[in-house]
C-alpha cells in the first residue's frame, strides 16, 4: 500500500471480511437507519421505481436490498479486490472505494468527491482524447443523447458510421428527428442480446429510458446479437440496457476478441455487474485497461461506467 486510498480500501475490505453475513447485514441496517428519514424515504421511492437492487419497505422494515448487498460482500469480496487491483488509475480506485463505502457505511461524501463534472457522460477526454473514423455503436440509445454527446465531444468528423439500437418506438422516432442533419447514422429498432430471437417489451412507468427487453412468453421485440447484426469492424461501443449488458456483451464476443473496440459500459443495474462485467470482458480479450467513472448522485451509486480501453 502506497497511499491513503489504498489503505482506506484494504482496511474497509478487512473490516467487512472479519464479519459473517448476518453481522454485515445488521451493521448496514444500523447505518441506514442513522441517515435522515427523508433520505431513507427518497431511496425507498427510487427503489420502487427501479427494481434493480432488491426490496426496501420502511413501514414493514423490509431491507431486502441490504440482505442482497451483505450476501455479495460475503461471497464476492475477492472480486472487489480483483477489480481494485486491475483498475489503471487512482481516480478509478478512489471511486471503487467510494462505492464500496457507500454500500457499507452509507457514506455520501466520498461518492460526491468522485462524481465526474468535467466531461460528458461516457466520454472522458483524458482516457479517450480523440476519435477518428469510429464505427460507434450506441446500445440503449434512448433518444440519441449519448450519440450527440459523442459527436459534441469529438466533432462531426469523428465517425464513419453510427449504429443506434433502441427498443422504444417513440424514442426511435425522436432520434430520426434529432439526426436529420447528420450522415451515416442508422437507427435500429431492436434489442441487443446473446442470440437472435424475440423478447418481451417491459415498460417502465417512470421513464422510457428504463424500458427493458426480457425473456418471456409475450415476445414482441426483435433481438439480435451484434456479432451477427454488424459485419464491419466495430471500434467503440456505449451500452446502457437496464441490466442486459452481460448478455449483449456475450452476443458481441467475436467483435471484442477480434476488433478490441473501446467499451463504455454501464455497470450498476444489479449487485454484481460492477465486477462481473469487467471479468467477462477480460475473459474475451486481455488486451484492455480498465477504468471506472461516475456520473450519478451522492446518495446511492447509479450511472457507474466501466471504460475498457485497448492497451
Amino acid at each position: 500500500m502506497n497511499n491513503v486510498i489504498d489503505k482506506k480500501f484494504y482496511d474497509l475490505i478487512d473490516e467487512i471480511k472479519s464479519k459473517d453475513e448476518q453481522s454485515i447485514f445488521d451493521y448496514m441496517v444500523e447505518k441506514f437507519n442513522a441517515i435522515p428519514v427523508q433520505t431513507q424515504k427518497n431511496i425507498e421511492i427510487f427503489f420502487n421505481q427501479f427494481s434493480y437492487w432488491g426490496e426496501l419497505n420502511l413501514e414493514e422494515k423490509n431491507y431486502g436490498f441490504l440482505k442482497e448487498k451483505a450476501k455479495v460482500f460475503k461471497n464476492n469480496l475477492n472480486d472487489y479486490v480483483w477489480l481494485y487491483e486491475n483498475l489503471k488509475d487512482y481516480r478509478s480506485k478512489a471511486l471503487l472505494y467510494a462505492i464500496t463505502n457507500n454500500y457499507y457505511n452509507f457514506d455520501f461524501e466520498n461518492l460526491k468527491k468522485t462524481t465526474e463534472y468535467a466531461f460528458s457522460h461516457y466520454f472522458d477526454l483524458n482516457l479517450i482524447p480523440k476519435c477518428e473514423n469510429e464505427v460507434f455503436v450506441d446500445v440503449g440509445a434512448y433518444t440519441g443523447d449519448s450519440t450527440l454527446d459523442f459527436i459534441n465531444s469529438y466533432g462531426k468528423n469523428c465517425y464513419t458510421k453510427i449504429y443506434c439500437y433502441e427498443i422504444t418506438n417513440n424514442n426511435c422516432a425522436l432520434m430520426q428527428n434529432s439526426f436529420l442533419n447528420f450522415e451515416n447514422i442508422e437507427i435500429r429498432n431492436r434489442a441487443v442480446f446473446n442470440k437472435n430471437c424475440k423478447l418481451c417489451f417491459n415498460e417502465n412507468s417512470v421513464s422510457s429510458s428504463a424500458n427493458r427487453a426480457v425473456e418471456g412468453n409475450d415476445s414482441n421485440v426483435l433481438a439480435v446479437c451484434l456479432d451477427d447484426d454488424i459485419n464491419e469492424k466495430i471500434t467503440m461501443v456505449k451500452m446502457d440496457i437496464e441490466g442486459g449488458e452481460k448478455q449483449a456483451l456475450e452476443g458481441m464476443k467475436n467483435h471484442i476478441k477480434t476488433n478490441c473496440p473501446k467499451l463504455l459500459i454501464s455497470v450498476y443495474h444489479n449487485n454484481v455487474d460492477l465486477f462481473e462485467i469487467p471479468k467477462q470482458i477480460i475473459s474475451y480479450n486481455k488486451n484492455y485497461n480498465l477504468f471506472l467513472r461516475y456520473f450519478g448522485g451522492c446518495v446511492f451509486p447509479t450511472e457507474i461506467v466501466l471504460l475498457a480501453i485497448p492497451k
